[in-house]
């Protein structure tokens, strides 16, 4: 019996002992496999960070790209419109930018300052110098401009009233005929953009003419000269014109505008201005002046013409060419005569102008252009009432000039413009000074 009784005790504590082995066993598992699943998550959180922080720099670096290339298109199209953009990144890019990260945000912003600052500069330099070549405005919806020109012209002619005896000796009088004659014009003009094609151009001339006439020879002494001037002051002749934009520069075109303009003869007309004689011996002698000088040539005139302007980094190209036909028109008088007055009517020559340039847009404010013109227009008319038509002699006329330009921007509205042009043919002023200050609004 008690054998039994240690047989079962031992029996016993064998089943405990291999209970509890069990249970320490299939603990030391779970706390492995708890163990090993803690170690698992712990490297796929890293391995999702590591991910997140990649998808961040690709993420950035695809900001910055779609910022270049918006800042790229918004530079081809302020070139080509001549518009200038505030605000060039759209917001939805603004704001994926924001989400990207305080360090990110910081260079880009950095980066569209910078790119932001050169398209500024080249933009308002090129559009300064496409309204100063095109006379028109698209994306500006009004300006004002104030001009102020000066002209100088200077004319010597040598008369001689006599012969040549023994093909060496000249008798008679020499006669030395001189004209020096200023101007000065103001002109105030008005642009009004309809549409981004299609503006409206009104130019209202203010002039003021001074001409002193000189004449050696008087009394028939070559040492004796006199001297007379005449002036005259108005308004002169109202200039309305639209320009629209047929083509849009592109890499393979320039930038085309046709201009259609009509100018009212709202100035004074030479024509029938008489001439009085102011020689000291007025019975032996003829100097004769104008009593008073015009300020418009009289006739209704219509304009036709095109201009074209290519970016050529640093530089724009330009050129323009136009045609200028007048309508005859009769006046009740058009004799110089003081004692005769003679009704007729007068008919201009057509013009036809042309120039080219080049400008170079040196920073943000500043540019300086350097351009040829050139009118040609041939010998004007007279016609007596119910007479024929008549040449006048030496009317035809061919005025070329080199231009020399400087355009400087004073503040975001206003831009100061000074050209200085030469004459290069009798026909044209000596020089001529002009200042122009647009105001944008």
């Amino acid at each position: 019996m008690r054998k039994t009784i240690i047989a079962t005790a031992v029996a016993c504590s064998l089943v405990c002992l291999f209970i509890s082995a069990d249970a320490l066993g299939q603990q030391t598992t779970s706390g492995v496999a708890q163990a090993n699943a803690n170690a698992q998550d712990q490297a796929n959180v890293q391995e999702l960070v590591r991910q997140l922080q990649m998808l961040k720099v690709d993420y950035a670096q695809e900001v910055r790209k779609l910022r270049a290339l918006d800042m790229q298109v918004q530079a081809l199209q302020a070139r080509l419109t001549g518009k200038t953009t505030p605000n060039p990144i759209p917001a939805q890019v603004a704001s994926a930018e924001a989400s990207s990260g305080a360090v990110e945000n910081t260079q880009a912003a950095s980066t569209t300052q910078s790119a932001q600052a050169s398209t500024s500069a080249q933009t308002r330099s090129v559009q300064d110098v496409l309204e100063q070549q095109q006379n028109a405005v698209f994306n500006r919806k009004f300006t004002f401009e104030n001009d102020l020109a000066y002209n100088h012209y200077d004319r010597a002619e040598l008369t001689l009233n006599g012969f040549l005896a023994l093909n060496s000796i000249f008798l008679g009088n020499i006669a030395i005929d001189r004209v020096n004659s200023n101007s000065l014009t103001y002109d105030m003009i008005g642009r009004y953009a309809i549409t981004p094609r299609l503006s409206v151009n009104l130019d209202v001339p203010y002039v003021g003419r001074n001409t002193d006439y000189q004449q050696g020879g008087a009394g028939g002494s070559a040492a004796a000269i006199d001297e007379h001037s005449s002036t005259g002051k108005g308004l002169g002749d109202v200039n309305l014109s639209v320009n629209y934009k047929i083509l849009t520069e592109t890499p393979s075109r320039p930038d085309t505008v046709l201009t259609l303009g009509v100018t009212a003869p709202t100035g004074r007309a030479p024509y029938g201005i008489k001439w009085v004689n102011v020689a000291p011996n007025s019975q032996y002698e003829q100097f004769a002046v104008p009593t008073r000088q015009p300020t418009g040539n009289g006739l209704w005139q219509g304009t036709l013409g095109a201009s074209f302007v290519k970016t050529m980094d640093p530089a724009i190209v330009f050129g323009n060419i136009g045609y200028i036909h007048s309508l005859s028109r009769s006046f009740k008088d058009i004799n110089t005569d003081p004692q005769i007055v003679t009704p007729g009517s007068v008919r201009l020559a057509d013009v036809y102008y042309y120039g080219a340039g080049l400008a170079f847009a040196f920073n943000e404010r500043s540019s300086l252009s350097l351009s040829f013109s050139d009118r040609l227009n041939g010998k004007d008319s007279l016609r007596q009432s119910g007479g024929p038509w008549t040449k006048i002699i030496g009317s035809q006329a061919n005025a070329a000039s080199l231009n020399f330009g400087f355009t400087y921007a004073l503040n975001t509205h206003t831009t100061f413009v000074t050209v200085l042009g030469m004459g290069m043919t009798p026909d044209a002023p000596n020089f001529t000074l002009t200042f122009k200050v647009p105001y944008m609004f």
